[in-house]
């Protein structure tokens, strides 16, 4: 649900902040949608993040600590 708000968020011609305005306009997008992004890999959890993450290891890394999820511990 969050990601369809999102997409129809990014889709509305109305922003927070106007796009004329110089930085600001289009930055207001972006931390809508890296706050949106964080709040649903973080509510997937972090077995279904590891589960689907197609890329490799250090990507994953920098991933959880961009979402605040706590350091993957390595196994015996």
């Amino acid at each position: 649900m969050r990601l369809w708000l999102l997409l129809a968020y990014l889709a509305m011609p109305i922003d927070l902040v106007p796009d004329f305005i110089p930085v600001l306009g289009q930055a207001d997008d972006a931390i809508v949608a890296a706050l949106v992004l964080r709040s649903v890999v973080r509510a997937a959890g972090e077995e279904a993040l590891e589960r689907h993450w197609p890329g490799t290891a250090d990507g994953l890394a920098v991933v959880r600590r961009l979402a605040g999820l706590p350091a993957a511990t390595e196994g015996p």
